[in-house]
């Protein structure tokens, strides 16, 4: 009975269908036309997240992700919860150029390709992150995008190398930081078309000012991206051949 109505009414039921498989194919059409695609960094362009791995290398690992998961909870802002971890690790500046050096940021399978293909079809390629300016550059030049197209929080330190805080002027140390950061890059290039791609809420919170977000679950799975992103993806490999196919 029910296939019966279905075939009786076919034509209202086949015009809905499309409407809602549009909005996906709307997303792969933006994506191949991109001006810009801007990634979140940690646990997405990398496999793990930088402060948790600061925090490690520092001796306060357990400490910094307990409050990680307090924040997660929503209940403080993203600058709160900023401050007390990096109040709680104070790295020195020797502490993050030996993290770097002895346990350096692990790329994500497919991005370094996936860099490369979007810089050959002249898409712009930014990186935008909660974590540090110094990591995330090393991270931008292993994938040959220029420092100048990263934004991220800078580390301040004393003369002697200790840890003198956070720049808090930057658009990155606030919630709504990643849109802000999108808005900015509109204005300045005259972008029409801007993808983000992230794991995260705050990567998602940045569509729009960006015209379109694809959720990446293949380091961790954030269960509300998951459930709410048009479109979502476990690999890298999945936008390349979006690209190769056209």
């Amino acid at each position: 009975a029910a296939a019966a109505a279905t075939a009786a009414t076919g034509s209202t039921i086949l015009r809905k269908v499309p409407r809602r498989m549009a909005s996906l194919l709307e997303l792969k059409e933006i994506f191949r036309n991109a001006d810009a695609v801007c990634f979140d960094v940690d646990s997405t362009v990398i496999k793990e997240e930088g402060i948790d791995e600061l925090a490690k290398f520092c001796g306060v690992g357990d400490a910094v992700a307990e409050m990680t998961r307090r924040a997660m909870g929503g209940s403080v802002t993203f600058k709160a919860a900023l401050t007390a971890r990096l109040g709680l690790i104070r790295p020195s500046w020797e502490q993050v150029q030996k993290l770097i050096s002895d346990h350096p940021p692990q790329l994500t399978p497919g991005i370094r390709e996936l860099v490369s293909r979007l810089h050959q079809r002249g898409i712009q390629v930014f990186l935008i992150s909660g974590g540090f300016q110094s990591i995330v550059e090393h991270v931008a030049l292993q994938v040959n995008i220029p420092t100048a197209n990263v934004f991220a929080n800078r580390l301040k330190f004393y003369f002697n190398g200790e840890y003198a805080g956070f720049d808090e002027t930057q658009p990155t140390a606030e919630s709504g930081g990643k849109g802000k950061v999108i808005s900015h890059l509109k204005e300045q290039y005259h972008f029409k078309k801007v993808v983000m791609i992230g794991d995260g809420a705050t990567d998602m919170e940045a569509c729009p000012p960006a015209d379109c977000f694809i959720g990446f679950g293949g380091n961790v799975i954030r269960k509300q991206v998951k459930e709410k992103a048009k479109w979502y993806i476990t690999h890298f490999d999945e936008l390349l051949k979006e690209l190769e196919e056209r």
